[in-house]
């Protein structure tokens, strides 16, 4: 049976520019039908990545293949198997919407793509502003019509650099919805994010890259797991005195306990001697992809 092609893999990935390591053998890839994100400060070697796996920058060593093709060695076929959503904000002014997409499928040498690009309005809800010039458009309708360029020729990795970044909330979910349904066609999406609430929600798995290394690729649940703690806040209808390593904060009958994520809530009363008798209410905050993004970034 033959084996399906990794959408991307990278192996020993360095970039250099002068004496400034930007990437520093960072090895990782995204899987079939994945979201995968990553994610670091400002700084940490993404751009620099999302730049290889563009063919704009080579890589000083290691390699980068999409499709188990070199971006080095064959730029044009790469170039056709990704779709690409930049940080910057296009600003063709004097072109209608539709014509942008025409455009952008020439590129590609598509003559006829009509039905393609009308999906894609449809699917952005740009159809009704199709021919509006851009630059009558809003900050969020270009962003829109940034996603639509980058799919416009049915590509098989899509290459997400922050994608969100100055929407409102109602557009960003209106986008993540329309990801997480390609996702689901099939398509297998890289993601640059500051907004770790939603690369928790979105990502399979994540990669956290700091000064140019890459300190962990875990699936994104695992990681919160392994650097987080979750904390519990105990309600009782007397006052007690804990002597716990967990215990946080008290104050008269309210007890906030930090324990390890693996530590099940019976466990802790166990060892807290507390019966289910003396609780007057009890609360769990799970750990969260952020807080795992600080201690890994801390090295915690």
């Amino acid at each position: 049976m033959n084996q399906v092609a990794m959408p991307l893999r990278i192996e020993n990935l360095k970039k250099s520019y002068g004496t400034v390591e930007a990437v520093n053998g960072v090895s990782f890839e995204v899987k079939p039908g994945e979201i995968f994100g990553l994610l670091g400060p400002n700084g940490a070697g993404k751009t620099s990545i999302i730049s290889i796996l563009t063919t704009l920058e080579r890589p000083t060593s290691g390699r980068a293949l999409i499709f188990e093709t070199d971006v080095t060695e064959d730029p044009m076929t790469t170039k056709r198997q990704i779709g690409v959503v930049h940080q910057e904000v296009i600003n063709s002014g004097f072109f209608s919407v539709e014509e942008i997409l025409e455009f952008q499928s020439g590129y590609y040498g598509i003559a006829k793509n009509k039905e393609r690009i009308h999906y894609l309005l449809e699917k952005l809800g740009l159809y009704e502003h199709r021919q509006k010039k851009v630059k009558q458009l809003s900050g969020g309708m270009k962003r829109r019509l940034m996603i639509g360029k980058a799919l416009v020729h049915n590509p098989k990795l899509l290459l997400l650099d922050e994608p969100t970044a100055g929407v409102d909330i109602t557009l960003r979910e209106t986008l993540w919805k329309f990801v997480l349904e390609l996702q689901r066609e099939g398509l297998s999406i890289l993601l640059t994010t500051h907004y770790l609430e939603e690369a928790e929600q979105l990502c399979q798995r994540v990669g956290i890259i700091n000064y140019g290394r890459l300190e962990c690729v875990e699936p994104t649940q695992e990681v919160i797991q392994k650097f987080t703690q979750k904390k519990v806040v105990l309600q009782l209808k007397n006052p007690r005195t804990f002597v716990s390593p967990y215990l946080q904060h008290s104050e008269a009958n309210n007890f906030t306990f930090r324990v390890p994520m693996e530590k099940g809530l019976g466990d802790l009363l166990s060892e807290l001697k507390v019966g289910s008798q003396e609780i007057d209410d009890v609360r769990i905050v799970e750990g969260t992809l952020e807080e795992a993004f600080v201690a890994v970034l801390n090295n915690k």
